[in-house]
């Protein structure tokens, strides 16, 4: 709910990060009346190491056999008769160089059927943009997307070809420390600030009476559009419209109830009892 009033990225990031202060902040003025030992909460145990047996030694494993690849298979010419995956140039350093001599990374390295591996490249969007034969290799001038190409290496070993890629035999490594969790007790800090909140009595006091200041003829105010419509003001407009005028008489502010860690711990001024 705290992350839904931003239809942008950075507005539901700054959604995010305005939440966790407010409930820092709550948490801080929780402890002020009231404060509490932090609590530690075992969340996962720790696992104790099984000893290995020692009838048997183990033998070390033996490392899987590399894998030789034939020369990539580049896509034929697509129905819209674009470039074909031919067209474009392999580089020492791994990329390709398009028709337009413009480069492709390698993207993806995805394993397929019969121990085969597919290599995808992919141009960036803005040589796509502006590259003038952009609507013979890409069907269209209009798309969102960068040109793709990609190739598929099929390995040279029939033993390979007919198995999946052996799994990792490597065992999980158990935790040797169990996952503590620490927090403060949030029940009882929301209990005791609403029980701080429903004592306090607020006053407001002037130091002399405030009388606006009487204008020389009562004359018809013409508003403008940017004075009307508020959405159109600046927020310094919105600031000196709003603000307090400087020969306001001096407010006095009294807070009834608050405790004295937490008056003490905002700088608040303590008055002595009647």
């Amino acid at each position: 709910m705290d992350r839904w009033y931003s239809h942008t990225p950075c507005g539901q990031e700054f959604a995010h990060i305005l939440a966790q202060w407010v409930w820092n902040l709550r948490l801080e003025l929780g402890q002020q009346p009231s404060p509490s030992e932090l609590r530690t909460t075992e969340f996962a145990p720790a696992y104790e190491a099984e000893p290995l047996s020692t009838d048997e030694p183990e033998s070390p494993a033996a490392p899987p056999p590399a894998v030789t690849y034939s020369p990539p298979q580049w896509a034929h010419t697509s129905f819209t008769h674009g470039f074909p995956g031919s067209a474009f140039t392999p580089q020492p350093d791994g990329s390709l160089r398009c028709p337009a001599n413009h480069p492709l990374y390698l993207q993806e390295r995805r394993p397929e059927r019969d121990g085969s591996l597919r290599l995808l490249y992919a141009a960036r969007i803005g040589h796509c943009r502006s590259c003038p034969l952009r609507a013979q290799c890409q069907e269209s001038s209009t798309t969102l997307k960068p040109r793709r190409v990609s190739a598929v290496l099929w390995p040279l070993s029939s033993s390979h070809a007919d198995s999946s890629p052996p799994p990792d035999s490597t065992p999980a490594r158990s935790p040797s420390a169990p996952v503590l969790w620490r927090d403060w007790p949030r029940c009882s800090i929301r209990r005791t600030w609403l029980k701080v909140v429903r004592s306090q009595m607020v006053c407001l006091e002037s130091s002399a009476p405030f009388s606006p200041p009487r204008s020389p003829c009562a004359t018809e105010k013409i508003f403008t559009r940017a004075e009307r419509a508020h959405w159109r003001l600046s927020w310094d407009q919105r600031l000196a419209r709003n603000a307090r005028p400087a020969d306001a008489p001096r407010l006095i502010v009294t807070l009834h109830g608050l405790s004295a860690p937490f008056a003490i711990a905002f700088g608040f001024a303590l008055l002595a009892p009647t």
